[in-house]
């Protein structure tokens, strides 16, 4: 590859105990163009020793690294200056590679480090942003983050746009506050990432945020956005070792369950085992023995008000891995914010929830699996086949799903997904899936342009003819200036993924959105939107099912922080047939077939996330299936410091319908103890009272350094079966966990 080296000044950087000055032009570059722009590239240092993973930077190795110094603003400015000055370092060993970060602050002591636990997000801390991309595709990624405290959060990049913040790998970060703002240094072993050792240069990006001034940064940019078709790249990666790519991860769980109704009490010590091995730098297998998920991480609570399934997402590790791969036609991507998340969701071949769940909620173990996810050249690669064990009449069943997709045209991709098995009844299914997806980043303008074409087919004993599901979407996903898609969706009525996800079959579902997006030049207000989302459903055989047009009227968000919003929709239902709504003890509340049209005002305020004390409030009012609604809710969280946070939600809905009115109330609590980022203490309460179900979630996570962890969870859960205000316990259980990553 031929660099063409730019001029540039010279650049000195103070650190503690070291001065580093260099040349610009010793380090960065631009890369050869492509599309018709040319690429930021810095050439990573290759070092004899690692540094010290402290977030002090203090240690002499530092010396040699490439560095980056010229960042951006992509908010609220585009392009500009950033406020203050960021330089980050680069070098690796035959072991790992490592970021050295100094994130200068002319007002330390209000940088924004609220968060302490590793493994959440950072969207109300100021942070550092890493984006790798080690195949350099520009199609998918790596995402690391960490804050002032040292918070490791990493995602993996399900596609260019939109990411599963759940994934987790080992990797290791420190930070530290000084004088003059705040220092960072990154660990990230070779041994972790799959890649290609034939390809010495990867896509690469950092991104800085300070949360007071509402400010986002970037080394690389497009239309006020990065990810992985957005990047700039590092070279000189050679040589790295990745060791025999063997993971081992043991583990033990030590279970006890009381039932109160019939006071039995069972104990169950459950060993399980995970082997993960590299068969190719960028190709790994895994193997799972006995899985146990009693420990995973409860779903938040859900009042379903309407006469469809609701969408709960994944939380358990063994599923989240290189989940990427298993991505199929962009389904579940956001189309319109007049759709659900459950009708985004809807045809989705591959929902890793219909594996290691019943279908009310309960965990049930795998007794064994087995994954292979990769890439061999141009070919994307996931298979994954599990064997569940039996539950209540259900015996037990195997499950297979695989997915190819090849990298096709510049940014494009073309694939197959196949599934088998149910293990939910005793009925064999299958499915067959081809998709199709174009991707330009490269619009003149700054502007993106996205398109998806896809066909699924299922097979289930008992049901003949309509099986087939088929979309097709365009899509400008724009920040700035215009934005807007059309996308429409067929489920036939014995469209049938047993280990899919579908909330509606024998519809045609449109949506679309328009909007624009003003940013403004200074002040208090940094962006202005206003659009309109819509959705349309109607029955294949004729006739409407559902519609809604949301005016987005005017959603304002300043520089601190803090939102507004306006909006009114406009909703017309068809119920076909009568469905319960609500039901308590004494009564159900029915909405009887009819068509319904009624509209609904919403006013949402909410303040910036880094403070103390913030918190968001909604208000909604307006018609409801012949009656009317209105709605109450929000949060509010309060850190009197980073050791400590509680925060409480609740939302609250008023309803008179002709077949009677009801009040349903969801609440949910949360209290946290940071002892320190590794060793945390998080207590959950949530009630709704169309269940009448109180559940109680207690987690003491110890984690003493990435790839180690011991669990104790406890999880009891109270009902009014009777609406008297008195609780019974229902259920009490209580896991310990403990697990270790032998890695060779």
């Amino acid at each position: 590859m031929a660099f063409i080296l730019p001029k540039r000044s010279l650049v000195c950087l103070g650190l503690p105990a070291l001065a580093v000055c260099v040349g610009g032009a010793s380090n960065l570059a631009a890369a050869p163009a492509q599309n018709g722009e040319a690429r930021k590239v810095v050439r990573v240092a290759r070092v004899d020793s690692a540094p010290v993973i402290d977030g002090r930077l203090d240690d002499a190795v530092w010396a040699q690294a490439g560095v980056i110094t010229d960042f951006h603003q992509i908010r609220p400015g585009d392009g500009t200056p950033p406020s203050e000055p960021t330089a980050v370092y680069l070098v690796y060993t035959d072991d790992a590679l490592y970021i050295g970060a100094r994130m200068y602050d002319s007002e330390p002591d209000r940088i924004a480090a609220p968060t302490m636990r590793h493994g959440q997000g950072l969207g109300d801390d100021d942070r550092l942003v890493v984006i790798l991309d080690p195949f350099n595709t520009g199609r998918g990624g790596y995402r690391f983050e960490t804050n002032a405290n040292g918070v490791r959060h990493d995602a993996l990049y399900e596609n260019v746009s939109s990411f599963q913040s759940e994934w987790t790998v080992i990797w290791d970060a420190a930070a530290s506050i000084f004088d003059g703002g705040w220092m960072a240094e990154l660990e990230i072993p070779f041994k972790t990432l799959p890649f290609d050792p034939s390809i010495d240069t990867w896509g690469f990006n950092f991104g800085r945020g300070i949360r007071r001034r509402g400010e986002e940064m970037a080394w690389v940019s497009r239309n006020r956005s990065y990810n992985p078709s957005i990047l700039g790249l590092a070279a000189g990666l050679e040589g790295m070792d990745q060791g025999y790519g063997i993971d081992i991860v043991p583990s033990v769980t030590i279970n006890r369950l009381k039932t109160f109704r019939d006071s039995r009490t069972e104990a169950h010590l459950e060993p399980s085992l995970d082997i993960f091995y590299r068969v190719t730098p960028s190709l790994n297998a895994s193997l799972t023995v006995n899985t146990d998920f009693s420990a995973a991480e409860v779903d938040d609570r859900q009042v379903n008000l309407t006469r469809f399934n609701l969408f709960f997402p994944e939380k358990r590790d063994f599923f989240l891995n290189d989940a990427d791969l298993f991505e199929f036609g962009r389904i579940g991507t956001e189309t319109s914010q007049a759709a659900s998340t459950a009708s985004d969701n809807n045809a989705r071949p591959f929902f890793s929830r219909r594996l290691g769940l019943s279908a009310t909620g309960v965990p049930v173990d795998l007794a064994r699996g087995g994954k292979l996810s990769g890439r061999i050249g141009r070919f994307n690669i996931g298979a994954l086949a599990v064997e569940q064990d039996a539950f209540g009449p259900l015996p037990s069943s195997g499950a297979f799903v695989g997915r190819v997709s090849a990298n096709v045209l510049a940014e494009s991709t073309a694939g197959v997904i196949v599934t088998a098995g149910d293990p939910n009844s005793n009925r064999d299914n299958s499915l067959l899936g081809f998709d199709f997806r174009y991707l330009n980043t490269r619009i003149p303008g700054g502007r993106v342009l996205e398109a998806d074409a896809w066909y699924q087919r299922t097979e289930t004993d008992g049901l003949e003819g309509d099986d087939a599901a088929l979309g097709l979407g365009v899509r400008m996903p724009n920040n700035a200036g215009w934005r807007g898609g059309l996308n429409v969706k067929r489920v036939g009525t014995h469209f049938n993924p047993a280990l899919g996800f579908v909330s509606r079959t024998g519809v045609q579902d449109l949506t679309a959105d328009a909007g624009y997006t003003h940013f403004a030049g200074g002040g208090f207000v940094q962006s202005v939107f206003t659009g309109v989302d819509f959705e349309r459903i109607t029955y294949l055989d004729g006739g409407l099912q559902s519609q809604i047009v949301l005016a987005r009227l005017a959603e304002v968000r300043s520089n601190t922080g803090e939102r507004f919003r306006l909006r009114y929709s406009a909703t017309r239902e068809v119920v076909a047939q009568a469905f319960t709504i609500f039901e308590d003890a004494s009564r159900a509340v029915v909405v009887p077939p009819g068509e319904y049209r009624f509209g609904e005002t919403e006013v949402q305020a909410e303040t910036g996330g880094q403070r103390p004390v913030s918190g968001r409030v909604t208000y909604r009012r307006g018609g409801f299936f012949g009656g009317t609604r209105w709605n109450v809710g929000g949060e509010l969280a309060w850190r009197p410091s980073r050791r400590f946070n509680v925060t409480f939600r609740y939302d609250l809905n008023d309803i008179d319908l002709p077949g009677g009115g009801f009040i349903t109330r969801l609440m949910r609590v949360t209290t946290e103890m940071n002892f320190s980022s590794n060793l945390s203490w998080i207590n959950l309460v949530q009630y709704d009272n169309a269940s009448e179900v109180l559940g109680v979630n207690a987690r003491l996570r110890w984690i003493p350094e990435a790839g180690q962890e011991a669990l104790i969870v406890l999880n009891h859960t109270l009902e009014d079966p009777d609406n008297d205000n008195v609780f019974q316990s229902r259920l009490a259980d209580v896991s310990v966990k403990l697990a270790y990553t032998f890695r060779f």
